[in-house]
C-alpha cells in the first residue's frame, strides 16, 4: 500500500495521465445543488467545492463502462511529528479495518467487483476503487469513502494486529539493498527535513504509537478541508455532484485549523557520503542532488536533464558507465514534490567489477554536465519521451485519480498543464543552466567522502505560489472522447472481425476510443521439443534483441521512433513464442507498425548490443540470487514442474541460468531466427481506433508470406503428479529481514472442463479476493503476520494441466503462526466446504470483475490473440459461458471441489528467509 521504490515516481504519475489530441464534446455545466461552487474547468476536468472545504474535481468519460472514485487527503510523511514516523502509512491501512457504516470494508470491496488500493507518499495519501459503472456501485463508493472519512474505528485491537502487518512490509523492503542505499542516501542529504525520512517509518516508532495518538491524527488531518475528491469515468456529471454532496456535504466544516508544515532544508555545504553493507550480489552507487519542487518552473528542465543523463541508450550516463561495461544499468528520477525535492540517480556494477571506477565515472559526466551544454538533438529527445508520457495519460480516466494526487500534493492539479507547457518550452540553454545551478559537488551526497577546500554551494529556492501561477488558467482542448463500447462477451463477438492473412490470424475489432488509443497484441510461434532441447535463454534473448538495430534502423533510432510516435512497445519471447505488444494512438500506429516490422523482418543482432544486454541481463540474475521471493518461487516451479533437462519448458536454477546465458554467443540468436523465426502461425489481435485497410495491407505485404524454415510444433504441457506427502524445502537467506512462503500443486484440469468453475470459486473465496479471502481474513487480519497473501489458480486452454499456488511474505520469526494458520484454513476449506453466503459475495465480485477486465482494451488484445492460437478457435461465447457456469454455481459444487482438488497433503511447499538469525532470536527471547 505504500508506494515501494518507485524508481520513476513521476514519470509513473504523469504515466497515468494523457493530454488532448482533439476537442471536447459540447457539454452544459450542470445545475450546482445548494452549497456547491464550480471553481475552474480544464481540458475535460471540472473542479467544484462544497460548503464543507471538500473540492470535488469531476471528470466523464463515457468510453467505458467503469467509474473510478478516488479521495486524495493532503496528510503524508512530510506532516509527521517526532515520533510519528510511518503514521500516515499505519493510518492507510487502519481505516480499511472499517467504519460506522462500514464495519468490513474489504468484504464490500470485494463484493463490488472492485479494484481498490490505498497508496501513501511524502506529501499525501489515496484511497481509490474502479468498478463497474452503476448507480448502485457509485452510490456505495461514495457512501463509504464519506463514512471512513470521518468516522473510521482506528481501534486499538485492530492496530495491535495491523501495526505487525506494516512491520512485514517495511521488512520486506528491507530484502532490497537498492532500496535501502536509497533511503540512506536521502536520509543522509536531509538534515532536517521529512522528505529524508521513508514513508513507510521507523521500524519502532510503527511498533509503539499510541492508539490515542494515531486516532488525533487521523481526527486532524481526514477533513473535507483537507481532501480533494475525483470521480472519473462514465459519470453523469449532475447527478454525480447532488450524490457527492448528499454523502459528503452533511460533514461539517472542522473548527480546527491546520498549521503548514514550515520546515526548510539548509542550504547543503559539503559532499556528503554514505556506505551500506549488506548480504547482495550486485554493487550499487546511489547520488542525490537536492532540487527545486515539482511547481517551480525549474522542475520541467530539470526533468529534461535527468532524461539527457540517464535515457537508454542514448543518455550520457548510459553511454559512459554501459558501453564501457562498467555498470550493467543505470536509471535516475526527480519526483513531483510540494517542497524543495531531490534527483536520484543509480549505477548497479556486478561483482568482479570496479565500484571506484564506475564512481568515477559517474562523477566525471555528472559533474562535466554543465560545463558540456546539451545539443539540441539530446533536448529534444528527451522532451518527445517526456511528452510523450504526458500524453498518454488521459486515455485511462480510471488511472487518472492516483496521477492527480501527485499533483494536489503539489500544490494543485492543473500544475501537470504547467509542467507540460514548461516542457515544451524548455531549451539547451535551460537544461545547462539547471545542470550549473544543481548538479554541485557540494549539493551532492554520494557513498564516499572527499574534502572540498572551496565550497561551491547551490541554493535551491522555495516553492512558489501554486494558486497563483494557475489562476485564471485554460488549458488546451480535452482528449477526443470514445464510444459507450457495450464490453459484453456478445458484443465483443459481434463487432470483431476474424480472418487470416497467409499464416496470420487476425482478430480486428474497430471501435472509437479515447484520444483514438489503440491496443495491439502479435504472436509468433516457432519450434518442435526436438529442435528447441538444450538452447536455455535463446528464445527470450533472440526477441530482446530484435529492437536493438536492423539494416537501417539502430537501436537509438528504433527507441526513437517510438518515442515520437508516443507509443509503448515492448518485444519478448520464451518457450515456443515471440510476443509483440503494442499501445499507440490511430494516426502513428502505421509508423509505429513499420517500425515493428522493420525490427521482426530486418534484425542485424549488433554484436555491441548483444554483450550490453548478457550484462544486463546477468546482473538481473545475479541480483535474484539472494532474494527470497525470487528463489521461493524458482525452487517451487522446479518442485511442481521438474521437467528433464534441456527440456524448452525447464526451468533452471539461478546459477545454471547465469552459466547458460554467459555461454551464448551473438551467432546463437542470429541462428536461432534465421532457424525459428517466420508467421507462418502467427497471431495478430487489435482493438481500438485504427484503419483496417492500411493494417491489413502491411501484415500482408511484410508477413503474409514469412515463414520459418523449421515448422511449428505445438509441445503440450505436461502435469506430473503430486507426491503423497508434502514436499517442503527451506532456503537460507542471510540477513535478510523478510521470508517467502509458497505452496502449489498441480491438478488435472483444463480450463473447459466441468469442474473449473467450482475449482476457481473456491480459490477465489480461499485468497482470491482483496484483503477479505479467508487465508487474508486469517493470515494478514486476524494473525497480523503477513502484509501480503493471497491464491491464484489458472487452467491451461489445451492441455489439462491446472495450477494451485499460493503466497505470503512474513518475518521468519513468524514460520510457525504462518504455517499453523495456513495449514488450518486449507484443511477447513477441504472439511467444511464454503457457505452460500460466501459464495454469493464472491460470485458476485468475480462477475463484475471479468466485466471491468473486458473494459480494458489491452486485455482484449491480448486475449483473442491467445484464443486465435487454438486449433479449434476460441470466442468470447467462452467466457459467457464461463459466466454463466460461475453464476449457476452452489456451494455444494464449490465444497466439493475444493476437497477433490485443493488438497493440502499433496502441496509442494517452499520457504526462503534467513531462519537461522530468527532462531538465534527466538532462543534469546
Amino acid at each position: 500500500m505504500q508506494k515501494k521504490f518507485l524508481f520513476r515516481i513521476r514519470l509513473a504519475a504523469l504515466a497515468l495521465l494523457g493530454l488532448s489530441a482533439g476537442p471536447a464534446l459540447a457539454q452544459s455545466s450542470p445545475a450546482l445543488p445548494a452549497g456547491v461552487t464550480r471553481v475552474t474547468s480544464v481540458e475535460g476536468i471540472t473542479e467544484y467545492q462544497l460548503r464543507n472545504g471538500l473540492r470535488v474535481l469531476l471528470f466523464p468519460d463515457q468510453s467505458k463502462p467503469t467509474m473510478t472514485v478516488n479521495i486524495t487527503y493532503l496528510v503524508g510523511s512530510r506532516h509527521e511529528g517526532y515520533g510519528e514516523s510511518g503514521m500516515a502509512h499505519l493510518l492507510e491501512h487502519m481505516v480499511f479495518k472499517g467504519s460506522t457504516k462500514h464495519p468490513n470494508v474489504p468484504q464490500e470491496l470485494t463484493e463490488h467487483g472492485a479494484r481498490p488500493n490505498g497508496t501513501t507518499w511524502y506529501d499525501r495519501t489515496n484511497y481509490f476503487e474502479t468498478f463497474a459503472a452503476t448507480d448502485e456501485n457509485l452510490k456505495w463508493a461514495l457512501d463509504l469513502e464519506s463514512d471512513r472519512m470521518v468516522n473510521s474505528f482506528i481501534k486499538k485491537e485492530d492496530l495491535a494486529s495491523e501495526f505487525s502487518v506494516v512491520r512485514n512490509e517495511f521488512e520486506s523492503g528491507e530484502n532490497s539493498p537498492q532500496r535501502v542505499l536509497m533511503e540512506r542516501v536521502l536520509s543522509t542529504a536531509y538534515l532536517w527535513h521529512n522528505y529524508g525520512k521513508s514513508t513507510i517509518g521507523s521500524k519502532e516508532d510503527i511498533e509503539r504509537v499510541p492508539i490515542d495518538n494515531l486516532k488525533a491524527f487521523y481526527q486532524r488531518f481526514y477533513q473535507p478541508d483537507n481532501a480533494v475528491l475525483l470521480v472519473a469515468g462514465k459519470v453523469d456529471e449532475a447527478k454525480t455532484l447532488a450524490l457527492v454532496n448528499s454523502y459528503f456535504g452533511a460533514i461539517a466544516k472542522p473548527t480546527r485549523v491546520l498549521q503548514a508544515t514550515y520546515t526548510t532544508e539548509p542550504v547543503q555545504d559539503g559532499e556528503r557520503q554514505v556506505t551500506l553493507r549488506r548480504t547482495g550480489d550486485v554493487q550499487g552507487i546511489g547520488m542525490a542532488y537536492h532540487t527545486p519542487s515539482g511547481a517551480h518552473p525549474d522542475y520541467a528542465a530539470m526533468d529534461v536533464l535527468l532524461d539527457v543523463l540517464t535515457n537508454e541508450p542514448s543518455g550520457r550516463l548510459y553511454k559512459a558507465l554501459i558501453e564501457s561495461k562498467k555498470a550493467s544499468s543505470q536509471w535516475g528520477f526527480t519526483p513531483t514534490l510540494h517542497d524543495a525535492g531531490f534527483a536520484y540517480l543509480y549505477a548497479e556494477v556486478r561483482q568482479g567489477r570496479s565500484l571506484d571506477s564506475a564512481r568515477t565515472v559517474m562523477l566525471t559526466t555528472l559533474d562535466n554536465a554543465a560545463a558540456q551544454a546539451p545539443t539540441a538533438q539530446e533536448v529534444e529527445r528527451a522532451k518527445t519521451k517526456l511528452l510523450k508520457e504526458v500524453e498518454l495519460l488521459f486515455q485511462k480516466s480510471d488511472q487518472v485519480g492516483l496521477a492527480m494526487s501527485e499533483y494536489m500534493a503539489t500544490g494543485d492539479w492543473r500544475l501537470v498543464y504547467l509542467y507540460r507547457d514548461r516542457l515544451r518550452a524548455v531549451t539547451p540553454a535551460d537544461v545547462q543552466r539547471v545542470a550549473a545551478a544543481y548538479l554541485k559537488p557540494s549539493n551532492r551526497t554520494v557513498g564516499l567522502f572527499m574534502p572540498d577546500a572551496k565550497p561551491d554551494r547551490a541554493t535551491v529556492p522555495a516553492a512558489p505560489d501554486a494558486a497563483l501561477q494557475v489562476r485564471g488558467y485554460k488549458g488546451e482542448a480535452a482528449v477526443a472522447a470514445g464510444e459507450a463500447f457495450d464490453a459484453t462477451p456478445a458484443n465483443i463477438d459481434a463487432r470483431t472481425k476474424r480472418s487470416q492473412e497467409g499464416g496470420v490470424k487476425l482478430a480486428l475489432l474497430p471501435k472509437q476510443t479515447r484520444g483514438n488509443a489503440v491496443s495491439l497484441q502479435m504472436r509468433l510461434r516457432y519450434g518442435d521439443e526436438a529442435s528447441l532441447t538444450n538452447k536455455p535463454g535463446l528464445a527470450d534473448l533472440t526477441a530482446a534483441m530484435l529492437e536493438r538495430g536492423t539494416k537501417t534502423r539502430s537501436y537509438s533510432q528504433i527507441r526513437d521512433a517510438f518515442d515520437k510516435a508516443k507509443a509503448q512497445v515492448r518485444i519478448y519471447g520464451s518457450g515456443q513464442t515471440a510476443n509483440v505488444t503494442v499501445q499507440a494512438s490511430k494516426e502513428n500506429l502505421p509508423a509505429v507498425l513499420a517500425v515493428v516490422l522493420d525490427c521482426l523482418r530486418n534484425p542485424t543482432f549488433p554484436a555491441d548490443e548483444f554483450e550490453k544486454l548478457k550484462q544486463e541481463r546477468l546482473a538481473g540474475l545475479e541480483s535474484q540470487k539472494q532474494d527470497p521471493q525470487g528463489l521461493a518461487f524458482n525452487l517451487a516451479q522446479r518442485l511442481t514442474e521438474p521437467y528433464p533437462k534441456g527440456h524448452p519448458f525447464e526451468t533452471l536454477t539461478y546459477d545454471d541460468e547465469i552459466a547458460a546465458l554467459k555461454a551464448l554467443k551473438v551467432e546463437d540468436v542470429r541462428n536461432f531466427y534465421k532457424t525459428f523465426y517466420g508467421a507462418q502461425t502467427a497471431t495478430l489481435a487489435v482493438v481500438g481506433a485504427f484503419d483496417e485497410a492500411a493494417l491489413r495491407k502491411s501484415v500482408k505485404s511484410q508477413l503474409g508470406s514469412w515463414k520459418a524454415s523449421k515448422a511449428y510444433v505445438r509441445i503440450p504441457l505436461r502435469r506430473f503428479e503430486n507426491t503423497a506427502t508434502i514436499k517442503a524445502q527451506a532456503i537460507q537467506t542471510n540477513d535478510k529481514a523478510n521470508a517467502m512462503f509458497i505452496s502449489g500443486l498441480r491438478m488435472p484440469l483444463r480450463d473447459d472442463a466441468p469442474d473449473y468453475p467450482a475449482v476457481y470459486m473456491a480459490n477465489y473465496i480461499l485468497g482470491g479476493g482483496f484483503l477479505n479471502s479467508r487465508l487474508a481474513t486469517r493470515i494478514r487480519q486476524k494473525e497480523g503476520v503477513s502484509y501480503g497473501v493471497g491464491s491464484f489458480v489458472s487452467a491451461d486452454d489445451n492441455d489439462p494441466v491446472g495450477n494451485f499456488t499460493s503466497y505470503a511474505i512474513y518475518n521468519p520469526e513468524n514460520s510457525a503462526r504462518l504455517e499453523k494458520a495456513y495449514r488450518e484454513e486449507m484443511e477447513r476449506l477441504s472439511k467444511d466446504g464454503v457457505t452460500a453466503e460466501e459464495l454469493k459475495a464472491a460470485k458476485s465480485a468475480a462477475l463484475q470483475s471479468f466485466q471491468v477486465t473486458r473494459s480494458q482494451d489491452e486485455a482484449l488484445a491480448r486475449k483473442w490473440s491467445q484464443y486465435l492460437t487454438k486449433a479449434e478457435g476460441r470466442t468470447f461465447t467462452y467466457d459467457a459461458e464461463l459466466e454463466q457456469r460461475i453464476g449457476a454455481l452452489t456451494a455444494e459444487q464449490v465444497s466439493a471441489a475444493a476437497k477433490k482438488y485443493l488438497d493440502y497433503s499433496q502441496m509442494t511447499i517452499v520457504k526462503a528467509g534467513d531462519f537461522e538469525k530468527a532462531a538465534a532470536v527466538q532462543q534469546v527471547k
